[in-house]
């Protein structure tokens, strides 16, 4: 037999044989029988086809066994019978749970504004309707509008505001607090005084400083004072008095003009005013960086004027030697 045959008739060997753990087993022997000698040895292996020939380079691989032929007259070796092992099953894990896909709220389409001229009316190629912004709008609760008051209401509603009131109060103030347009207020505010008058009240609805406010009348004065101050009166002396026409007449005016129309000095005075809220500083003199003064809203208010135009004129309190008495000072 030559190299090759005997080299096939290995490898066919070796492919023909099957593993101890794939063989199917035997019946099981009765109780009675003898178990096997395992020390007993193995039947030697047929080797009479094998003519004793020179050992082979290396080892002859055929499917999944290896042959090692050794010298001459060597019996091919059976691998040792290797029992399975024992297979766990593998851990089943538990599949992961996709969350739900969340749909997208729906979007309202947004309307488009067409301005005037624009494409939507016109049909104009040059015009381009205004759009406003996509995507989520921000709504805001627009407040309701308060009820319109009828005019009984409106005129009660401002006289107990009236009788309350500090210092004059304007007629927007007023058309605010009521939530009522000031179109309304004026006129009312108006036939509120005419009906004052005509009823002949003792007290009446003036303006005055820029507001309105409730007066006495004139002609009751007497009484009101005596019932107010009572025997005392707080009066401003002869000085506080003629600065402080100065003042209304030729504001915004510095101490050191009103010192010069008066010939004294006045600077005390000023300050007195100021105390009392009569006079109040009002900037600086541009050449000379000296502070001017000018009355306040509560001197209108006391004389019951509305501006400082309502002052009466001088010329008819002013001596008839005017001049003369200038030339003479200087």
């Amino acid at each position: 037999m030559s190299d090759e045959e005997r080299r096939d008739s290995l490898a066919d060997q070796a492919a023909a044989w099957v593993p101890p753990w794939e063989r199917p087993r035997p019946p099981a022997p009765a109780s009675t029988a003898t178990p096997p000698d395992d020390s007993a040895e193995p039947p030697e292996a047929d080797t009479e086809d094998l003519p004793a020939e020179p050992s082979l380079p290396g080892p002859i691989t055929s499917g999944a066994a290896e042959v090692d032929p050794g010298g001459p007259g060597s019996a091919a070796v059976e691998p040792a019978a290797v029992e399975p092992a024992a297979v766990e099953p593998a851990p089943v894990e538990p599949a992961p749970v996709e969350p739900a896909p969340v749909e997208p709220a729906p979007v309202e389409p947004v309307p488009v504004v067409v301005g005037e001229g624009s494409a939507g009316e016109s049909g104009g190629a040059g015009d381009v309707p205004r759009r406003q912004a996509a995507g989520r709008r921000r709504v805001t609760a627009t407040p309701e509008p308060a009820p319109e008051l009828s005019d009984t209401e409106l005129r009660g509603a401002l006289e107990a505001i009236l009788l309350v009131v500090d210092e004059p109060v304007s007629e927007l103030v007023l058309a605010q607090v009521l939530e009522q347009p000031a179109e309304r207020v004026g006129p009312m505010l108006d036939e509120i005084a005419a009906g004052y008058t005509a009823a002949g009240h003792g007290f009446e609805l003036r303006r005055a400083a820029g507001g309105w406010r409730l007066y006495t009348r004139p002609e009751y004065a007497t009484y009101v004072e005596r019932f107010v101050l009572d025997g005392q009166s707080v009066r401003l002396t002869q000085a506080a008095l003629e600065t402080l026409a100065v003042v209304a007449y030729k504001q915004p005016v510095t101490r050191s003009r009103i010192s010069a129309i008066r010939g004294v000095n006045c600077d005390g005075v000023i300050r007195t005013l100021v105390t009392r809220g009569l006079v109040e500083e009002c900037g600086t003199e541009t050449d000379s960086g000296a502070f001017l003064y000018k009355t306040t809203t509560l001197f209108l208010e006391k004389l019951g004027l509305n501006t400082v135009d309502e002052l009466p004129p001088l010329a008819p309190f002013l001596p008839d030697d005017v001049e003369e008495l200038a030339d003479a000072t200087r």
